[in-house]
């Protein structure tokens, strides 16, 4: 038996602002967008080498919607690997992307945190 992570859920406000944010800023691809009701939608999104996808998925209720941003209590939720991080590190910047620190060269590789549009933290991270 073969096992994988297939979706990891991003809690968001809005789909279209979310799909947006997620394809012109960081570049992920849209793979299915499927209504399943008036009010709910089976988005997901990958990266270009459609590693871990992600399920966009909008709050449902007050203790849904007071997760949004804070999805881990504050620590990194997200990794997004680089094969070239000086290059995608400025192709962020110039697009907006709010960076929490500058970046830094660990002995695993160069990283720095940055938000998306909700305060979700993610790493941008090239290892060695």
């Amino acid at each position: 038996m073969s096992r994988h992570v297939g979706l990891i859920t991003v809690v968001v406000r809005d789909y279209d602002e979310a799909l947006a944010w997620y394809t012109n800023v960081l570049g992920f691809s849209l793979v299915i967008d499927t209504p399943l009701s008036d009010t709910k939608r089976w988005v997901v999104i990958a990266s270009e080498n459609n590693g871990a996808r992600l399920l966009l998925a909008k709050a449902d209720g007050s203790a849904q919607e007071a997760s949004i941003g804070n999805q881990t209590g504050g620590r990194v939720a997200f990794f997004l690997y680089s094969d070239d991080f000086t290059d995608d590190h400025a192709k962020m910047v110039r697009a907006g992307v709010r960076f929490l620190e500058e970046p830094r060269h660990e002995a695993y590789g160069s990283v720095a945190v940055f938000e998306d549009l909700y305060g979700n933290k993610w790493d941008l991270l090239e290892l060695k």
